[in-house]
C-alpha cells in the first residue's frame, strides 16, 4: 500500500464543511420551473428542497441569477446585486437561503468577475464616453494595430470562438477602438488593473454574504488579470484558447488573481459561519491548481484534471495521485467533479472517451451516436460516481447526474442556444445537450413535471425535452431500489455515517493495472473494476455497490464499497 502522509482526524462536525461537502449544481433555467413560463426559477427551485434534503447532498450551487440578457444564459450579468426578473425577485432569493440554511443545506452562489453584460450599466457609459475616459477604464479598450487601426490589438481569439477583439463605432459615427470579450461578443472583459473595478466587486461580495450565502463559485477565476502589454499568444498556435492549456497564456492564471483573491479571503474571514469560495481555474497541472488554495486565498477549486480523465485506471490513478500530492502541500482538501453545465455528460464520455477541450468541434463534443453504448457509458458513470464519493474531501455533483442522464443529441439545430454554436460558425453545437430541463415525472405534461404549466409540452421548454425523457425522471427511479437515483442516496447516506469520508487519509491497494483500489479510515475501502472480473477480499462486508456483484466477484465497469475484515 503506498499511503497519504499521517493526518489528525477531526469529528466530521468539527472540521469546516467545506472540506467534506457534497456540493449539488443547480443549473437554474433547467431544473424547476414554478411560474409556468418554461424556465426554470428561484420558487422552483425552493419547491425542490425537499428533494435535495432526500438526496443527501450539503450544498447547492446555483448558476447565475442575476439579472441578464441571456446571452450566455446568466454568465452575461448586467447587474450584480439583484435576481433576474425571469427567475423571481430578491425577496425570492432570501427565502430560498433560509429555508435552505433551516434544512441543513449552504448556498453557494455564481460570481462573474471577468467579465459583463454589453448590457451592463458600465458598459453602456463606456460606449457612449471618449477614448482613455474614466468610464472605458473599466473594460479592456485599446486601438487598433494598422494605418487606420483597423486591426486587432493583438490575436487573441475567443473561447467560443473568432477573434477575442471587436471594433466599436464611436460617438461621431466613425469606426473606433476595440474591446476585449474572452467569450462571447456580449461579454467584455473587465479591467482589474482599474480600482473601482476591484471596489466594486468586493461590495458584490459583502452584498450577498449580508444576504447569508456561505460561499460563492468563481466563474473563469484563471481569468481576470491580463499580462502586461497585452502580448501575442505564441505564433504556433495563435488561436487556441484552450483552457487547459499546456502553456500560460497571456490571458489566464496570471500571477496578479492571487493579489485579488487574498483580498477576497479577508472578506470572507471577517463573517461568521465558514464561508467560502471555489475556484473554476482552468489550469494544469495540479501545482498551479494549488496556488488557487493557499491559507490566505480560496477554500477549493474544481479539479479539471479528474474531470477530464479517460476512463482507465492508470489515467484517473495518476490524476488523483497528483492531485493530493500538489494540494497537501498546501494543506487544503481536494474537490472532485465528473459533470458540469460546460462539459459531455459522464454517461456519455465515459464511453466514448470524448476530449472536453473548450475548442472541440461537434464531432469531437458530442461523439459518434453510432458508437454509443449507452449501457456501458450509464455502468461506467454509476462506478465513476462511487469512486469520486469515496475519495479524500469534497465532491460536486451536477443536476441530472444522480439519475445517469445521457447527454441530449437530437436538439434541432434551430433550438440551439449556446454562444458556441453561432460564434464557431455554425460548427460547434456548443453545450445545451447537458442542459436540457431535468424529468420529474414519468408523463410528459407539464415538460416531464419540469413546470408548474401543466399545458407546456417538452418541445415548448426553453430547450426541448426528447420524447424518451421520461424513461430517466425521478419518478420511475424513486421506488426502483436498482437506480441511479437510490444509488446516490445510498452513498450520500453512507458517507455521512462515515466519519473517515470526505477529507481524511487514504492508502492505495495493489491489485494490478486494471483496478482502483484504495482504504479509507475505519477499514473502508473501495474498489473500481476497469478490466476483467476479479475477486474481492475474502471476509468484506458489501456496503454498497454501482451494478450486480458475481458473488464475490467485480465485473468490469462496477465499483464496491466495503467493509474490510
Amino acid at each position: 500500500m503506498q499511503a497519504q502522509s499521517a493526518m489528525t482526524l477531526l469529528p466530521r462536525g468539527e472540521r469546516k464543511w467545506w472540506r467534506d461537502a457534497v456540493t449539488y449544481q443547480v443549473y437554474i433555467r433547467s431544473f424547476a420551473d414554478a411560474n409556468g413560463d418554461g424556465k426554470g426559477d428561484v420558487e422552483g427551485i425552493r419547491s425542490r428542497l425537499p428533494y435535495l434534503k432526500k438526496l443527501g447532498i450539503d450544498a447547492i450551487w446555483i448558476t447565475p441569477w442575476y439579472p441578464s440578457p441571456q446571452n450566455d444564459h446568466g454568465y452575461d450579468v448586467s447587474n450584480y446585486m439583484d435576481i433576474e426578473p425571469d427567475y423571481g425577485t430578491l425577496a425570492d432569493a432570501e427565502r430560498l437561503i433560509k429555508e435552505a440554511h433551516e434544512m441543513g443545506m449552504r448556498i453557494i452562489v455564481d460570481i462573474v468577475p471577468n467579465h459583463t453584460s454589453d448590457q451592463h450599466a458600465w458598459f453602456q457609459a463606456a460606449l457612449k464616453a471618449a477614448p482613455g475616459s474614466k468610464e472605458r477604464a473599466r473594460y479592456m479598450f485599446k486601438d487598433g494595430k494598422g494605418e487606420n487601426g483597423e486591426l486587432p490589438p493583438n490575436n487573441w481569439s475567443a473561447v467560443f470562438g473568432g477573434s477575442a477583439w471587436q471594433r466599436i463605432t464611436e460617438a461621431d459615427g466613425k469606426l473606433g477602438q476595440w474591446y476585449l470579450h474572452l467569450f462571447a461578443i456580449e461579454q467584455p472583459d473587465l479591467n482589474w488593473e482599474n480600482e473601482e473595478v476591484k471596489s466594486h466587486l468586493k461590495d458584490v461580495l459583502r452584498f450577498w454574504l449580508d444576504r447569508g450565502v456561505d460561499g460563492f463559485r468563481i466563474d473563469v477565476a484563471h481569468g481576470m488579470v491580463k499580462a502586461p502589454g497585452l502580448p501575442d499568444v505564441p505564433k504556433e498556435d495563435p488561436s487556441n484558447p484552450d483552457m487547459l492549456a499546456a502553456i500560460v497564456m497571456p490571458f489566464w492564471d496570471q500571477e496578479g488573481v492571487h493579489e485579488i483573491y487574498r483580498e477576497w479571503r479577508k472578506i470572507f474571514d471577517s463573517y461568521e459561519g465558514d464561508r467560502m469560495a471555489v475556484a473554476e481555474a482552468w489550469v494544469s497541472p495540479s501545482s498551479r491548481i494549488a496556488r488557487y488554495l493557499r491559507h490566505d486565498e480560496l477554500a477549493n477549486s474544481f479539479n479539471f484534471e479528474f474531470l477530464t480523465s479517460q476512463w482507465d485506471a492508470k489515467n484517473l490513478k495518476n490524476n488523483i495521485d497528483s492531485s493530493l500530492s500538489a494540494i497537501q502541500e498546501v494543506g487544503a482538501p481536494a474537490s472532485w467533479v465528473f459533470n458540469n453545465h460546460d462539459v459531455v455528460r459522464s454517461v456519455d464520455r465515459f464511453d466514448l472517451g470524448l476530449g472536453s477541450g473548450s475548442q472541440d468541434t461537434t464531432l469531437q463534443r458530442q461523439g459518434d451516436p453510432a458508437k454509443l453504448d449507452i449501457g456501458r457509458g450509464t455502468r461506467r458513470a454509476r462506478a465513476g460516481a462511487l469512486l469520486m464519493l469515496a475519495l479524500p474531501g469534497g465532491a460536486y455533483i451536477y443536476q441530472g447526474e444522480e439519475l445517469a442522464l445521457p447527454e441530449v443529441r437530437d436538439i434541432p439545430e434551430n433550438r440551439l442556444t449556446d454562444p458556441r454554436w453561432r460564434m464557431s460558425n455554425y460548427k460547434d453545437r456548443g453545450r445545451d445537450g447537458c442542459r436540457v430541463p431535468l424529468p420529474w415525472q414519468t408523463n410528459s405534461a407539464a415538460a416531464f413535471g419540469f413546470s408548474s404549466n401543466k399545458e407546456l409540452k417538452p418541445e415548448q421548454a426553453w430547450l426541448p425535452q426528447s420524447s424518451w425523457w421520461g424513461s430517466y425522471s425521478v419518478e420511475m427511479q424513486d421506488t426502483n431500489k436498482a437506480s441511479t437515483l437510490n444509488m446516490y442516496r445510498a452513498a450520500l447516506a453512507i458517507r455521512k455515517a462515515e466519519n473517515g469520508l470526505g477529507d481524511g487519509p487514504m492508502s492505495w491497494i495493489d491489485v494490478g493495472e486494471k483496478v482502483i483500489a484504495f482504504t479509507r479510515p475505519d477499514n473502508f475501502a473501495c474498489f473500481v473494476n476497469f478490466g476483467r472480473e476479479v475477486s474481492l477480499p475474502e471476509g468484506a462486508e458489501v456496503l454498497l455497490s454501482s451494478g450486480p456483484l458475481n458473488q464475490e466477484k467485480l465485473p468490469t465497469d462496477t465499483a464496491v464499497w466495503l467493509r474490510l475484515p
